[in-house]
């Protein structure tokens, strides 16, 4: 009968010595985690608390006029979720992501390689040159871009409507029709993406050992041959990793239409993410906008994982 809590006794002072000995570890092994402390401490406080504080605003009609009285802060449970679904512009913004992201991400991606390919061919201050044209969009301010693309769309004396006329071809409506208004922004965008991913691949293509090429040139391969069985194989994890990158982007997509058309005309060119900024910042309905946010936010996770569960099923070079 005094077995058992001699037994307990013995287990509770075991962990406590376990316990003492993890601390003294960790004191003595204290320097890495001292080091990672801020960077800890910045990613807690502007990312992860935020994530929960958010996904709790989610269930509340909180609004700009309850921030100020809290007691008129009402808990809704998931009536904003449910309100989202049968919201018919909320619909309408999904549409439009998932036109952006099929059309625009296979043309980044597909653009960017082709250019990293051309430029890696070349070694002179030529190709060094084209390097820095292509990259410049990328780190060009938004504004900027959208003021000069503005006036290349401009309806009447626009430089894209102007090129057509030499051809007797009518004036295009680029932004003024919610189709072609897509397919103008996914033009803007395009432009403005490519050079990031260029870089990319371009790094990845100077990675590749020349023995590969040397080999399958005395083998007789072609370029085309050498293309298809070398250079795409080999940039596998550069192409995964690009597609995620510009995939949870173009699922953010929001500064090209915010500054170009507002999500107009008739909220033909509205993503989700502008869908988002225009309910939590213009109509004051934060608890709306975090639902919308959180929807966004699993959209991006099932993305992301579902491209990491077909990377493992890929052959691994």
């Amino acid at each position: 009968m005094f077995i058992t809590p001699f037994l307990l006794l013995q287990q509770r002072w075991k962990g406590v010595i376990n316990l003492g000995g993890f601390i003294r570890y960790a004191y003595k092994n204290r320097h890495p985690y001292l080091f990672i402390a801020p960077a800890l401490f910045i990613l807690i406080c502007f990312s992860i608390l935020p994530i929960f504080v958010a996904f709790g605003i989610s269930f509340t009609d909180i609004n700009l006029r309850s921030l100020a009285d809290w007691s008129r802060i009402n808990f809704v449970g998931l009536d904003n979720y449910i309100s989202l679904f049968t919201d018919q512009v909320f619909l309408i913004s999904i549409y439009n992501t998932v036109f952006y992201v099929v059309i625009g991400v296979p043309l980044v991606i597909i653009c960017s390689l082709g250019i990293a390919l051309l430029l890696n061919y070349g070694k002179n201050k030529l190709y060094t040159m084209f390097r820095t044209v292509y990259y410049m969009p990328s780190i060009t301010n938004i504004v900027a871009i959208a003021v000069i693309w503005g006036f290349l769309y401009n309806t009447h004396y626009g430089l894209f409507n102007y090129f057509l006329s030499l051809a007797n071809i009518d004036a295009i409506p680029w932004l003024e029709q919610p189709t072609i208004a897509k397919l103008s922004l996914i033009l803007l965008a395009v432009w403005k993406g490519i050079g990031i991913n260029m870089i990319i691949f371009l790094a990845a293509l100077q990675g590749i050992p020349r023995e590969y090429y040397e080999a399958a040139e005395i083998d007789g391969a072609n370029r085309w041959q050498m293309l298809r069985h070398i250079t795409i194989p080999l940039l596998s994890f550069a192409t995964f990793f690009v597609t995620i990158t510009t995939l949870i982007g173009w699922l953010q997509f929001f500064e090209e239409p915010y500054v170009m058309t507002n999500g107009g005309p008739l909220d033909g060119t509205l993503s989700m993410a502008l869908f988002i900024y225009r309910n939590g910042f213009q109509l004051s309905e934060m608890g709306y906008a975090a639902a919308g946010s959180f929807i966004l936010f699993f959209v991006i996770i099932v993305v992301t994982l579902l491209q990491f569960k077909l990377r493992k099923a890929e052959t691994e070079y």
